[in-house]
This record gives C-alpha cells, sequence and structure tokens, in this order.
C-alpha cells in the first residue's frame, strides 16, 4: 500500500469514528462593541428622552461615562446568538445598581427596560442573574416565591471589587446556555434562556459608572 492510500484510508477511519481529536470550533477574533469615538451601533431609549450624548459620553481615552439618569438602556442595533461578550465597568461615584442586558427584544417592558437577560452589576449583587419583563430560563430562582424582581443569586463568593477599581464580566452565550464569569470567578449559569438571542445592552438606573474594553467574539 502507498504512502497516499494509507494516509487516506487513515483518513477515512478517523472520519468514521468522529475524528482522531476533538473538533475545534471556529470563532472571529474579539471585536470591540464601541468604535472610541461616538455611539455609532447603538440605541438610546429612556424616560423621559434624552440625548444619547449626554447619558453616555465617550471620553478621549476610550472609557464611556454612563450617567445613570434618566432610566433606560442602551443597546446595540445588531443582535448576538452565540458569542463570548468581556465587559469591565467601574463605579465613577457611589456605588449603586446597574446592568448588562443579554438578548434585547421586541416585546413587553418591565418599566422602562426591556424584555431581556440581566447580568446584575449592582453593588453586593454583582454575577446575578435576572429574567426581564417575562423572560424565563430553567432554573429555579433563588429569590422567595411571588416577590420581585426575580433573580437568581450568583453561586460563589462575591468577587466583586472594591469601590472605584475595574471590574470584569466575562459572559458566554450558547444556543440558550449562558455562564457568567466575574473577575475571573465562576459566578452563575442558565439553561433554555429565552430569548435566547437579541441585542446587547447597558441598564441606567440611577448610579453613574464608567466601561471599557467591550469586546464580543462570535461562536
Amino acid at each position: 500500500m502507498t504512502n497516499t492510500r494509507l494516509c487516506t484510508g487513515l483518513l477515512a477511519l478517523c472520519a468514521a469514528l468522529q475524528g482522531c481529536a476533538p473538533a475545534q470550533v471556529a470563532t472571529d477574533a474579539p471585536q470591540p462593541l464601541f468604535n472610541g469615538r461616538d455611539l455609532a451601533g447603538w440605541e438610546l431609549r429612556t424616560e423621559p428622552k434624552a440625548p444619547a450624548p449626554d447619558v453616555f459620553k465617550v471620553q478621549p481615552d476610550g472609557v464611556i461615562a454612563a450617567a445613570g439618569n434618566p432610566g433606560g438602556f442602551l443597546a446595540t442595533t445588531d443582535s448576538y446568538r452565540n458569542y463570548r461578550l468581556h465587559v469591565e465597568w467601574r463605579w465613577s461615584g457611589k456605588p449603586g445598581n446597574g446592568g448588562v442586558l443579554l438578548h434585547v427584544s421586541d416585546g413587553p417592558m418591565d418599566r422602562v427596560w426591556p424584555l431581556s437577560i440581566q447580568v446584575q452589576t449592582k453593588k453586593g449583587a454583582v454575577g446575578d442573574l435576572l429574567p426581564m419583563a417575562n423572560a424565563t430560563f430553567t432554573e429555579p430562582p433563588t429569590s422567595a416565591p411571588g416577590t420581585q424582581p426575580i433573580i437568581k443569586a450568583h453561586t460563589a463568593a462575591d468577587s466583586e471589587r472594591p469601590a472605584g477599581e475595574w471590574n470584569s464580566a466575562d459572559i458566554v452565550s450558547r444556543d440558550g446556555t449562558i455562564e457568567v464569569t466575574i473577575n475571573g470567578v465562576a459566578q452563575n449559569r442558565i439553561t433554555n434562556a429565552r430569548p435566547a438571542e437579541g441585542k446587547i445592552g447597558f441598564q441606567l438606573e440611577g448610579a453613574p459608572y464608567e466601561l471599557r474594553n467591550v469586546t464580543l467574539q462570535k461562536l
């Protein structure tokens, strides 16, 4: 048997056995969601309405300063399903409430916030997951039955950094499964999230904060 025929036979055998090595998942390189200059590619929704540059300001160093008010959210114009999202944030004043909104979709609203899955960045609750405006997932909440908001609390010891320091969230979404890591510590996981895709957003809930290094890698 020639070397060529031998190699061909081995390749066929590997294929029959579903490969001799784990399959590699092709991914795109991480891409910044902010261009560092303005809010192109993003839409602001607040109540009352306010000009986007007055609420989310792009600073010369590329950091995004969020005023915290009026209540509402900033969301991408594009939608995403399978991805790895990296976000860094810190409180620019007194720590308060905020969140990263996943899979922002049209539908019912929770006051001024949209149908989505919220990754909580609220001081003392970082990594909690909240189904917003009739969003759902399989895992039971840890909040008391019948209370609002519905919360699935983070599962490890708090990994939030002291006020004024930068925090990082790494969020992986795959066909309705969402995994959340805060400052390198795995903090939460849900399955069968609905909606399973949509826009990426940032919540405004009264406290000013800053964002940087917001990147998304499609999976």
